[in-house]
Parts: C-alpha cells; structure tokens; sequence
C-alpha cells in the first residue's frame, strides 16, 4: 500500500538535476528513475488528464547529453544504495518499496519523439551496465506513435537487450473515443498498427488510464470496443504481457477529469481479463 503523498505528487525535477529524477511508482511497485528527453514540454499528444502544464513549456530548453548522464549514474547510485531514503521527499518509503526497480524513459513528452532516440537509449544502456545494475529494468513509456520510425525501431531493439519493457499506451477502442481523450492528429489506427507490429516482436504492457469525463464513466461499449483492439492484436500474432488498468493520480490538465472509484477500476480489470484472457493489474488513484 502507497503512501499517498509517494505516488500522486510526481515533480520532474530532483536537486538540482534537469533531465532525471527519482519517483516511487505504484505500477513499478518501487523506485523508478525517470529520464526525461521533453524538457521543452512539447509532446504530439494533448491527453486531457496529463499532470503536465503545456500552457508554460520552456521553448528553447534542449537535452544536454553529457549533463542527463552524469544526472542518470549519480541518481542509479544514490537510489541503489538506498541513500536515497534519507532525503526528505522518501524518508516515508514503506520498506518494501525501497528498491530500485527500473530506469524509466518519461518525462513531460513522448520520449520516442527524440531526434536520436537509439542514441540515447544506448548510452543509458551502458550507464546501467558499468554500474553492473543487471536487474534493473529499462522502461519505455510510450504513445506507440513512432515506433514506425527506423530510429526508435532500432532503440526498441537496444532496450530488448538490456532487460528492456515497453509499456504502450492504449486507452480507447474507437477512433471518437481516441481522440476525445488524446486530442493528437495522429490517426488511432497508426496506434494500433504501430502496437501490434512491436508486439509482434516482444512482448509489451499495455497502459490503460480510464476516468470520468464530465463525471460520466468509461462507456460500456468503449471497453468492449477496447477489449476486441487487444484481441485484434492476438490475432496478429501480437503478445501482450499484461495490461495496466489505472485512473488518475495527480491533478490533470481538464477539470472536468477525475479519477475513478477502487470499485470502477476493479470493475474494468476484471471486464478486460474476463473477455481478453490476459494478465490484468489494476492501480487506483489517491486512496492506493
């Protein structure tokens, strides 16, 4: 069980560092040691319960490569050696989540919009190796809206090497519904294309945040419709891990956003677990 004030108070910002920062994550049941390649803000996706405010993105603000890792080894270092729990934002750690469960590529925009993804995934790849962090996963969290690219197939492969997840988000079943919670230009079937052409080469999460929006729930026939994209993907040939389903934890970008009840999440879990046959964990919102 989190203490709330751990996992719905998420800052991007630690010390004095600007690219990576130390979170204890309810889906990562620990510490998580985010790398965020956005600073400026800009992201190809305007999600309506995003904790990030767009209307202040800083134009200009640029990743320093050389900085991000020197911020990434110092942060991997206090973290596993568990220094980290003397600082005053995690002295309150419950024991069992002080362990350092992954490096996770987030931030305040999709990461795989970086010029050089593969770059980058490489060299944090080789951080994490010198410091012989072996079980120390690398996560991507992702809007699966470029993995087209050759780039970020290349840096997908990078991950797949160094004990690499990739937690893709898919959050509606229907083109409407899509756009009504993503507000983004790109088209939701290069989203479901683009899922089912990584899963057909490993394994992936699927991250599912749901709400009520206007306080009306997820509709019936959207879960539904969410149910048969993930069968779809099967289909293919696709593999799925597990599915994330989770509401909100932080304040969200829209007011008329809010979290869903313990029950609601449990209800949709069990609902997508029942008609799909996969793997389902459900996270809730500021009572977890």
């Amino acid at each position: 069980m989190l203490v709330p004030a751990l996992h719905t108070h998420h800052p991007r910002q630690f010390e004095t560092n600007r690219f990576v920062y130390p979170v204890v994550s309810r889906r990562s049941e620990g510490v998580s040691v985010g790398i965020n390649l956005n600073p400026d803000k800009v992201c190809n996706f305007d999600c309506i319960y995003c904790q990030v405010d767009r209307t202040r993105q800083q134009f200009g603000a640029f990743v320093e490569l050389p900085r991000l890792l020197e911020e990434l080894e110092s942060t991997l270092r206090l973290a596993a050696s568990g220094d980290l729990f003397a600082h005053p934002r995690f002295d309150q750690t419950p024991p069992a989540l002080r362990v350092l469960r992954d490096m996770a590529f987030s931030g305040d925009g999709e990461p795989t919009t970086y010029r050089n993804f593969d770059q980058i995934v490489a060299q944090c790849a080789e951080v994490k190796q010198r410091l012989a962090l072996d079980e120390v996963k690398m996560v991507l969290i992702t809007n699966a809206s470029m993995f087209h690219r050759p780039a970020v197939q290349r840096g997908l492969a990078i991950l797949d090497a160094h004990q690499g997840e990739i937690w893709a988000k898919l959050e509606a079943g229907t083109p409407d519904y899509f756009q009504r919670v993503e507000r983004t230009t790109i088209p939701f079937r290069r989203i479901l294309d683009n899922i089912t052409a990584a899963a057909q080469v490993r394994p992936l999460v699927i991250q599912s945040l749901w709400m009520r929006i206007q306080d009306e729930a997820p509709p019936q026939a959207e879960l539904e419709a969410f149910c048969d994209r993930l069968l779809e993907m099967l289909a293919a040939g696709g593999r799925i891990r597990r599915v994330q389903v989770y509401t909100v934890a932080r304040p969200p970008a829209e007011s008329f956003v809010a979290a869903l009840s313990d029950a609601e999440v449990d209800a949709i879990a069990q609902f997508v677990q029942r008609r799909t046959g996969l793997e389902v964990k459900a996270y809730y919102g500021k009572s977890d």
